[in-house]
């Protein structure tokens, strides 16, 4: 018995050790540069994850480092704990989470460039989920959400297409969400003071 327990123990840490080469592997995949990519509407487009067309490609881009409010209790589980972050109701919640879709969806109206590495963010999609970064005028579109109190700083995070270290970038994007909260904007502004 003991032999078949050290062996299924060591697939189990091939395993795991996998999967963290292949994450490892795909942050240091070169960012790639579109230009001219489009927001496509859809149903289950929210603040963090939208389909985009790029191109002759379509798929959906899920934002690095941030995380923005469910737009309803598909994910009862993420919404709550959202909920408990900004420490609002569930229904705050989820009107926080139409605004940041519906905010995402007019600032991305032009024609807009992303970076991405092609690293797959998993889904229940059949349409493929990639990690990006949104640029609009020289701004990045995750801290335009949390600057207008329509996302918090969490996530996966990605070096950046400017070299900005992650760790710096983080920084600032903490100090855009407490500055938002302080001016009771978007979903602060539901907190009872």
């Amino acid at each position: 018995m003991r032999p078949i327990r050290i062996v299924l123990m060591q697939v189990i840490w091939m395993l795991l050790i996998f999967t963290f080469c292949k994450a490892e592997a795909a942050d240091r995949k070169e960012l790639v540069k579109l230009t001219g990519c489009q927001y496509v509407e859809h149903n289950y487009n929210d603040g963090d994850s939208f389909h985009v067309k790029c191109g002759i490609n379509e798929f959906i881009l899920r934002l690095y480092f941030i995380d923005a409010p469910e737009t309803n209790l598909r994910f009862p589980e993420r919404t709550r704990e959202q909920s408990e972050y900004f420490g609002v109701t569930l229904d705050e919640t989820m009107k926080a989470g139409v605004k940041a879709k519906q905010t995402v969806r007019d600032i991305l109206r032009e024609p807009f460039v992303m970076w991405t590495r092609w690293a797959t963010a998993q889904g229940r999609s059949r349409v493929p989920r990639y990690y990006g970064f949104v640029e609009i005028g020289g701004k990045g579109l995750a801290e335009l959400l949390i600057s207008k109190g329509l996302a918090r700083t969490k996530g996966v995070k990605s070096k950046l297409p400017t070299g900005e270290k992650s760790k710096v970038y983080l920084e600032r994007l903490y100090a855009l969400e407490h500055k938002a909260q302080q001016r009771g904007i978007g979903i602060w502004a539901g907190i009872k003071k």
